[in-house]
């Protein structure tokens, strides 16, 4: 049985137990995906109007763990707010409120190609607002915007690649087990979790990071050229504050979220005073642009997410661009 699963059953007989004996009150509400998306008006009046989609979370296009059903990926989430967005000619510039450390290289890549898409298709600004971190992965999907505005405590940059793989060697020697392999190649167990990883196979992963850091450069490069100072201080894949990035030209502005809207307003040739939206599948009383949820999740203690237990109970070995550090 897997650890993440040892864990959920724990979990909720410990909470089960609570319940009953009067320890603990509690609220269940499960979300559901299933339920359309509907725009939801934050500000603004008439008819033109800004799209704000959040992008919160790792990058992914897998399925998230919840305690009761599954959640989508982060990738679909925001797919679905583009195509959805795709069929308005109403919506006249998009702002993306990424706060995110990255992710998988794919998935990373996946979403920076579905919003070069939605520019070629709608032919619409597009601006991105970065939050408390946009790292990574989270800088690649932003590159395709026209304008890139960060808070003053933001931070951004890590652009590079991480190879990240689980090694159990240690933990089996004091437990004293050991796992025998055949194989039909010297290379078929490349990267094994129950070995040392040898001198050859450190270079074949070294080529594989460099090429796909090399895929970033490109990108960064196709976006900012005009704007980046130093491609290789960037390429360190150090980390950045708010004025470092803005002073390198990885960024364009340092502001708000209402400076980024402004800004999307100002780009679309559309009145300051035009309509802000979001999509949401419920509607919550009081809503505002600072609100990233799009379903209702409940109320008091929830069974609904152990997704931080569960991340540090599966490790996936992978490509990322991620920011390790601010994964969480």
């Amino acid at each position: 049985m897997k650890m993440w699963t040892k864990h959920k059953l724990l979990g909720m007989a410990i909470l089960t137990s609570l319940v009953m004996t009067g320890c603990l009150s509690m609220k269940l509400n499960v979300p559901d995906y299933s339920d359309p998306l509907k725009e939801v008006t934050l500000e603004g009046e008439g008819p033109d109007k800004v799209l704000v989609i959040p992008i919160n979370g790792f990058i992914s296009d897998e399925e998230q763990e919840g305690m009761m059903r599954r959640k989508p990926s982060l990738v679909k989430e925001v797919v679905s707010q583009i195509k959805k967005s795709e069929g308005d000619p109403a919506v006249r510039a998009i702002v993306l409120k990424v706060n995110s450390p990255g992710g998988t290289v794919t998935g990373s890549h996946i979403l920076y190609n579905e919003i070069l898409k939605l520019k070629a298709k709608s032919n619409i600004p597009l601006v991105v607002c970065m939050m408390d971190i946009a790292t990574s992965g989270g800088y690649y999907i932003s590159l395709p915007a026209d304008h890139i505005v960060a808070h003053q405590t933001t931070i951004t940059g890590s652009v590079g690649v991480v190879f990240i793989r689980p090694k159990f060697i240690g933990l089996m020697d004091k437990i004293g087990v050991n796992i025998e392999t055949s194989k039909s190649g010297q290379d078929k167990d490349m990267g094994s979790p129950f070995r040392p990883t040898t001198e050859n196979e450190v270079k074949s992963f070294q080529a594989i990071i460099d090429e796909l850091a090399g895929l970033f450069k490109s990108k960064v490069l196709l976006h900012r050229k005009s704007k980046v100072e130093d491609i290789e201080e960037i390429m360190t894949a150090k980390i950045f504050t708010a004025r470092q990035a803005l002073e390198l030209g990885i960024i364009d502005q340092i502001g708000f979220t209402d400076d980024a809207i402004d800004k999307a307003k100002e780009l679309a040739g559309i009145d300051r005073y035009s309509r802000v939206v979001m999509y949401r599948r419920i509607e919550f009383a009081n809503d505002n642009i600072y609100n990233n949820i799009t379903t209702h999740s409940g109320a008091g203690l929830s069974l609904l997410d152990l997704g931080q237990l569960s991340k540090l109970s599966n490790i996936n070995a992978g490509f990322y661009y991620t920011w390790p550090a601010a994964t969480k």
